[in-house]
């Protein structure tokens, strides 16, 4: 894990209250997004934390630039703002998720599991604001059940259109998978062929794109 704080107390506060839990390894630091985008693809982490707010380059750019460099990097933003524009901004950057710092040490180390087993980390409160927000963003109304295939120009199956409804509904890949009834890893794989078919890298992406086609409803 990569962490990217500009304020010098909390960092060390972060560093020292993450460190205590065995399952993770801080590789490095950075105050900055330019250390981070030099840093990173030498150190090759499995995961970035991410605060918005930076001195040179904001969060959200920082979160671009890392997921172009390294696609298969995932990034949590851990930031001081919870409108659900910026939670949408970030999502459509390429962050996997979104905590504020009022959560303690133990949920964002439950949130990078979770991220790392293939989910998406919303708050609730936030979450749906973050989905209220994306609607009015669409401008329209969504299609009716019976209109959804018609609406479905990449081809997904049934069973990739279900994958794509309940990872809409911020499901994570072992929650698709019981509700599914499907390993954890055929979730895995169908959202690899999912993202094949709709010519994207993130879940998130396939969502939006999902949700303004209308195959997939809220």
């Amino acid at each position: 894990m990569f962490v990217v704080e500009d304020q010098p107390a909390l960092l060390r506060q972060l560093i020292k209250a993450l460190s205590v839990f065995p399952d993770l390894e801080i590789a490095g630091s950075s105050m900055d997004a330019s250390s981070a985008l030099e840093q990173v693809p030498a150190l090759s982490p499995d995961l970035a934390l991410v605060d918005l707010e930076l001195p040179d380059l904001d969060g959200l750019e920082l979160t671009r630039r890392l997921k172009r460099a390294r696609p298969e990097l995932e990034v949590l933003i851990l930031t001081a703002f919870d409108d659900e524009q910026k939670v949408y901004e970030a999502m459509v950057a390429g962050a996997s998720g979104y905590l504020v710092k009022r959560v303690g040490p133990e949920k964002i180390r439950s949130s990078i599991q979770e991220v790392m087993d293939g989910g998406t980390v919303l708050e609730p409160v936030i979450a749906r604001r973050f989905w209220n927000y994306f609607q009015s963003v669409q401008g329209r109304p969504q299609a009716e059940p019976a209109a959804v295939e018609a609406k479905n120009p990449w081809g997904l199956s049934p069973v990739e259109l279900e994958v794509l409804w309940y990872v809409a509904r911020g499901l994570s890949n072992p929650e698709v998978g019981k509700v599914m009834s499907l390993q954890h890893r055929s979730v895995r794989t169908h959202l690899q062929h999912i993202y094949r078919k709709m010519g994207v890298n993130e879940r998130v992406d396939a969502v939006v794109l999902g949700l303004r086609s209308g195959c997939v409803t809220l």
